[in-house]
């Protein structure tokens, strides 16, 4: 767990889609490609915290710094264009 399960349900509520985590600079590489194809794109940083209560190895995101270098891309779809 990267994020929070509150935080996750927030943005889902929103709309949001989780993608995957990445830092540079696949992170960029893939903002780019998802804007590309027509998609908001909302980057959330990880919570070392949420990490720590997981399951999985959380190791790499014990120090404040490296937990900084990665962030969640999540997206959604592109608000439709209304004007006419």
């Amino acid at each position: 767990m990267t994020l929070s399960p509150r935080r996750e349900a927030q943005l889902s509520d929103q709309g949001w889609r989780r993608q995957f985590m990445a830092d540079e600079p696949r992170l960029s590489e893939a903002v780019a490609e998802y804007l590309a194809l027509g998609f908001q794109v909302h980057l959330e940083p990880i919570d070392p915290t949420a990490c720590a209560g997981g399951p999985e190895c959380a190791a790499c995101f014990a120090t404040p710094e490296t937990a900084a270098r990665f962030k969640i891309i999540f997206t959604r779809p592109a608000a439709e264009d209304t004007k006419g």
